[in-house]
């Protein structure tokens, strides 16, 4: 059995580049595999900034010789009257390279056929290797490409080398002028960026470690956690976990060496994630807290360059911290001098989107907006006030030092919640100015106070409403504007506070607002409802509802999400029940009856015959009366339940009546009480989207 080695050197890659390319050639890899029946042992990827490496090992020789059995035309097709083979025989041989000599006749139930057996010899492990090479190179993922000296050459960063051996032999290849061979390099930080002879498969990882580069990037995060660990085993500190972090440092370093660095302790008056977001998100270090999880003034960088020399590394790292830090100080003294308040008049000057004015113009949108919320929901005048001072506040911040210079941007929020506080405003008020771009993303918090989740309806149903509605309507996968998330926010703040709030109501409150000083284009609005609708059903399957419960509810005229979901819910729970699919068959039959129907007569009671035909009439009435009382209480359970009882008269009905009878004043009436039914059955979900298996309805 043979091994496989193949690496290809670049210049560092970007980190977010690294482990979605290594996934793509190991995909490609065992893809290739798999297409050509060869079986192997191990199959190991691994990555630095600078590689991309695969490795196998169990591999044979070549492939299997199979056994290979072709039918062609029919006998009467393959020959003439002859006996000499037909151009449909020759054309089958010769696509196949056989003779007259390889062919016999092949007898199965359908007729007697021309066919060909033959032995494939297996194709060669190496020479299949010499292609999968380049066209694995050719197709990994890459966000942006460079284009450097042969224009038919593209990749995110230069390739320098390409290492391909099969067993201690090298592979002969060239790529675009790049020669393979058994070099690879060496840590060029340590001064190490030698060529390194691979002299086989099994010293690969071995040879890069003495060149100071630990090629397997699952030993080297294992490495970096344990030596954070240790840096801090006869103290009471510890590093705070950040598994985001750890990814992209992991990708950032060959050789790992944790260092413990510093800046001084008067920096710690600074708001706690100035420090921490400087650390971290710019420079990829991370934050170390004492006992009790407050933050100190130590921090950990993970050091690509030689340990011996980490005292100079650490003197460079600590004064970048510090010259950052320092900045963060001036700029949140100099904007805690004035009030939060006193930047709302900057915001007259920042455009949100050029169709939809100013972010002075949106707040003034989304103080109505919070208004209109705070009274529908009735909340005390209090609570109505507090929401109000939330919206108005919430964006001020963006015009201040701190964010105003681009420096510290992700702090969007947050900055606002701690001018709040430096300003005395109330701590709900300021924490709803930090909420209110709660949820940012699929694993985010939903906002924990009331004015925090007015105010972040409000604020994602402008940006939503506004951006459909001058025509930015997201395709596909681009959606520059995060819309999905942000109507997805909504919903799920609305459902998760159980308000009970129309949100088609507030929607059309929202373009009412737009329309005063914004062309809205002419189909925003059926846009936008298309759009909350998805979200919704978005939504409900999330909360593990059925498909097609989700589309028999959504058809439905419900009050608020809180109703939409009880309704959805109780339905989910009673569909497999044996009488629920009979009454959904029921329903079924009714509805498909009157389908083609656009205009119904009035209902003539007087025309109704005795017996199941006036039953179900005065069924129906009973039964309206049931199901208007149980979705008052918004019982869904209950009112299910009744539509169940029902089902039982219409079975009579379908069983004793013909609905399609040659009298056509009869027909009509009969067809007028069907749509009575259906009528009812919608006030709580269209049963006829209800998915029932082997069912057969007629009439």
């Amino acid at each position: 059995m043979h091994s496989f080695l193949f690496e290809l050197g670049t210049e560092e890659l970007p980190d977010n580049v690294i482990l979605p390319a290594l996934e793509s050639i190991e995909n490609s890899f065992r893809k290739m595999l798999q297409e050509y029946n060869i079986e192997s042992g191990r199959v190991k990827s691994t990555c630095t900034p600078r590689r991309l490496s695969l490795m196998a090992e169990g591999l044979p020789e070549k492939q299997t010789d199979q056994e290979i059995l072709k039918t062609g035309p029919a006998v009467s097709i393959a020959f003439n009257a002859e006996g000499e083979l037909s151009p449909a025989g020759n054309g089958f041989l010769k696509k196949l390279g056989a003779t007259r000599e390889d062919t016999f006749i092949e007898h199965n139930g359908k007729g007697d056929f021309l066919a060909v057996r033959f032995t494939q010899k297996g194709k060669s492990i190496l020479e299949l290797l010499q292609t999968w090479i380049p066209g694995t190179i050719g197709q990994i993922p890459l966000p942006k490409k460079m284009i450097w000296e042969k224009h038919d050459l593209a990749f995110s960063r230069p390739i320098r080398w390409i290492l391909a051996l099969w067993d201690n032999e090298e592979i002969e290849l060239d790529y675009f002028g790049i020669k393979a061979s058994r070099l690879s390099y060496g840590n060029r930080y340590l001064g190490l960026d030698q060529p390194i002879l691979i002299q086989d498969c099994a010293s690969y990882e071995q040879s890069l470690m003495e060149a100071r580069v630990v090629v397997d990037h699952r030993l080297r995060k294992t490495m970096i956690m344990e030596q954070m660990q240790q840096l801090f085993a006869e103290d009471s500190l510890v590093v705070g976990e950040d598994s985001r972090l750890l990814d992209t440092v992991n990708n950032l370093i060959e050789y790992p060496t944790a260092v413990v660095g510093s800046f001084p302790e008067h920096f710690l008056d600074l708001p706690e994630k100035i420090i921490s977001s400087t650390i971290s998100q710019n420079q990829k270090y991370f934050s170390v807290y004492d006992a009790q999880g407050k933050l100190s003034n130590r921090f950990v960088f993970i050091s690509n360059g030689d340990p011996d020399h980490s005292a100079m590394i650490r003197s460079g790292n600590e004064k970048v911290v510090r010259a950052r830090l320092e900045d963060a100080m001036w700029f949140y003294s100099e904007d805690c001098k004035h009030s939060l308040e006193s930047y709302v008049g900057g915001l007259k000057d920042v455009v949100f989107q050029s169709k939809l004015g100013t972010l002075a113009e949106k707040t003034e949108r989304l103080q109505k907006i919070s208004t209109f919320i705070a009274q529908k929901l009735a909340l005390s005048p209090d609570a109505e006030q507090r929401a109000m001072r939330t919206a108005l506040l919430c964006k001020a911040d963006l015009v201040t030092l701190m964010l105003g210079e681009k420096e510290f941007t992700k702090l969007q929020g947050y900055m606002g919640k701690q001018y709040a506080l430096a300003s005395g405003e109330d701590e709900e008020v300021a924490e709803g100015i930090y909420e209110h771009y709660m949820p940012r993303g699929s694993n985010d918090s939903l906002p924990g106070s009331l004015s925090g989740a007015i105010c972040a309806v409000a604020d994602k149903l402008d940006t939503v409403i506004g951006i459909i509605g001058v025509g930015m309507m997201p395709t596909g996968s681009a959606d520059p504007f995060a819309l999905r998330r942000a109507a997805s926010g909504v919903v799920q703040i609305m459902a998760d506070r159980k308000w009970n709030l129309d949100l088609w109501e507030l929607i059309d409150y929202c373009l009412g607002l737009l329309k005063v000083t914004v062309q809205l284009c002419e189909d925003a609005q059926s846009n936008i409802t298309s759009f909350f609708a998805q979200r919704v059903a978005w939504l409900l399957k999330e909360f593990g509802i059925a498909y097609d419960v989700v589309s028999a509810v959504m058809h439905t005229k419900y009050r608020s999400l809180d109703d939409l979901i009880a309704r959805a819910r109780a339905l989910d729970a009673l569909k497999k029940d044996e009488s629920f699919i009979h009454l959904v068959i029921g329903f079924k039959r009714a509805a498909n009856i009157i389908a083609g129907t656009s205009s119904f007569a009035e209902l003539d009671p007087d025309k109704l015959e005795s017996g199941a035909e006036q039953d179900l009439f005065n069924g129906l009435q009973s039964l309206h009366q049931e199901v208007s009382q149980s979705l008052k209480h918004l019982d869904y359970v209950l009112a299910l339940q009744k539509l169940v009882n029902f089902g039982k008269i219409i079975d009579r009905f379908f069983d004793d009546v013909l609905v399609n009878c040659e009298d056509t004043g009869l027909r009509a009436n009969r067809y007028a009480l069907l749509e009575r039914v259906r009528a009812e059955f919608l006030r709580v979900a269209d049963l006829s989207l209800i998915v029932v298996e082997n069912e057969i309805i007629g009439e």
